[in-house]
């Protein structure tokens, strides 16, 4: 009876518990749901829709002063922006036009009856003879803008860009201030920063899906246009009082070079076998400065080794944004994740070794999904020599004033100053020489063994060369301690990279503990240093090392 009377109270407390489980599981669920639609309602919230929900006394009198003005002056701003608009992005979109077009180009440009709206105003701080401004806005206009296309097959279409939707924030720079009104001399815009720009094509009289692909073809050019002709750090000078303000304009003040050296824990992608991994990267997200990196077949631990270099306009807004793929082959690529870091967080002329987790959306960082790291080595070389920040890989970085003084004159003790070489690139120096590894210890490794312990060896090897070195074993220990040194020539030891991999040693055969993985950039740099590494595929596994390095340095005809 006991028994019938437990199993009974049994069953009923079990069903009891899946019943209040998928209770809790639909309510959960319906609460994410609304949310996610509170969230995506907020995202579609126009102006006019927050002074519904928000009273006056919440918005600023001058800012609804300023708004109020530029629905005054809009049709003259429309007819002059209209123009400006016209002769800056029509030739830069015929720059990235399609390769299935043989022509692209506005034929009717108006932004409608409807002004844009501005949120909110920021003044920054800046340089004593400059003022500098952003404004948050937001215009869901009505704009008649149509775009003359010509096919290859001599097709041509009239495609209206319509339903445009834009929210962002501008930037105006009012340079230089001078004593004569009124107090600037230029006025500099550029699109500081691009939230959200959504619009839709549609073939006057026409289907534009008839043609497959041209339609994402469009769209994706007329993003690079916008990119290209007026985003940040793009600007475009309009002179108040006449003068030359070609100092105004965007330059190049230095390069990005960018070591992409593996990634690890990337997610597969793959139902059958493991992703085939490659790398985008960008400073700025155009076609011709987008580098791709070679594909790593089936692998989610890829070692690249690959070198890239970016142009550089603005070191202190501007950012690295690297993307990994997995390739489809003849499909579209898939994501697996990104990642940025701000070159304002590189030291000039410092080398950085740096580890970034990948995420899903870099704009919504609530992915919590180990979707992998990537592993970079970045160096960021100003061209200004103002503040005593150099090249480390220009041949002449470690010469003295003396040196470089008697370096200049020649034989005849005429100065050779004049005609300056460029100065050498990283990728351009050839860097031979010895490298010494010392394998000094390892610490807090795993148990591999049944009683607890491992056998731990370490076997050293160089990516490009493959010269392999191997430690002794050392028996049941999980703090190893070698104090080994080993010796390889190298030829080119800036592409070069030292793989360290920690094994088991077993009756009949190994097991792989981890790895690490480093470049040669800082024993080059440094000469000689002394530091522990993770050993990556463990918990809190180290391997101390005490590396020295002596070089000749080659640069490429």
């Amino acid at each position: 009876m006991g028994f019938v009377l437990g199993y009974i109270l049994g069953f009923a407390l079990g069903f009891g518990l899946i019943v209040a489980f998928a209770r809790y599981q639909n309510t959960r669920s319906k609460t994410r749901i609304d949310l996610a639609a509170a969230i995506a309602a907020l995202a579609r919230m126009t102006v006019q829709d927050s002074r519904k929900l928000l009273p006056d006394p919440f918005y600023p009198s001058w800012l609804n002063w300023l708004n109020n003005h530029l629905d005054k002056i809009w049709p003259f701003v429309d007819e002059a922006a209209s123009q400006i608009i016209r002769d800056s992005v029509e030739p830069i979109l015929e720059q990235y036009r399609p390769a299935i077009l043989a022509a692209l180009k506005f034929s009717t440009l108006t932004l409608g009856t409807v002004a844009p709206q501005f949120t909110g105003v920021t003044i920054l701080d800046s340089e004593p003879n400059e003022i500098v401004m952003e404004l948050d806005l937001q215009w869901d206009g009505n704009p008649d803008i149509v775009l003359d296309i010509k096919t290859r097959v001599g097709v041509a279409l009239p495609i209206q860009v319509k339903n445009i939707a834009f929210t962002g924030v501008f930037r105006l720079i009012f340079k230089p201030l001078v004593d004569e009104f009124p107090c600037f001399g230029a006025v500099c815009y550029s699109l500081r920063h691009k939230k959200n720009l959504d619009f839709t094509l549609k073939v006057v009289g026409g289907d534009l899906s008839s043609i497959p692909g041209l339609s994402d073809a469009i769209e994706d050019a007329i993003k690079d246009a916008v990119e290209a002709s007026i985003t940040w750090p793009v600007r475009q000078i309009v002179p108040i009082i006449p003068g030359d303000y070609s100092n105004l304009e965007v330059k190049v003040v230095g390069v990005l070079e960018v070591k992409l050296i593996e990634a690890k824990e990337l997610t597969n992608k793959d139902i059958i076998g493991k992703s085939d991994p490659f790398a985008k990267m960008f400073v700025r997200p155009l076609p011709d400065r987008t580098k791709n990196s070679k594909t790593i077949d089936n692998q989610t631990n890829p070692i690249w080794n690959e070198q890239f270099e970016f142009e550089v306009e603005d070191s202190s807004t501007q950012h690295l944004t690297i993307k990994i793929y997995d390739d489809e082959g003849v499909q579209a690529a898939e994501l697996i994740g990104c990642a940025q870091i701000q070159i304002s967080q590189l030291e000039p002329g410092k080398v950085k070794d740096v580890w970034l987790k990948l995420v899903k959306d870099l704009d919504i960082q609530r992915d919590t999904k180990n979707r992998g790291q990537v592993h970079l080595e970045l160096l960021y070389c100003p061209f200004s020599k103002e503040n005593g920040i150099f090249n480390p890989f220009d041949p002449d970085f470690r010469l003295t004033s003396l040196e470089k003084a008697l370096k200049n004159v020649r034989d005849d003790g005429t100065d050779s100053s004049a005609p300056q070489k460029p100065v050498a690139k990283k990728k351009d120096i050839i860097i031979r020489g010895v490298l010494s590894v010392t394998v000094v210890s390892a610490e807090d490794l795993p148990a591999t063994d049944l009683m607890g312990k491992s056998d731990p060896f370490v076997v050293l090897m160089m990516k490009k060369s493959e010269h392999k070195h191997k430690t002794r074993v050392l028996n049941d220990t999980l703090n190893p301690v070698w104090n080994q040194t080993f010796d390889f020539v190298v030829e080119d030891g800036l592409h070069e990279l030292l793989i360290l991999e920690v094994y088991d040693h077993d009756t009949f055969g190994k097991e792989k503990m981890g790895r690490c993985i480093m470049t040669l950039t800082r024993a080059i740099l440094e000469g000689e240093y002394t530091d522990s590494f993770h050993i990556d595929g463990t918990e809190s596994g180290k391997l101390n090392l005490h590396i020295k390095w002596s070089s000749q340095s080659i640069v490429k005809e």
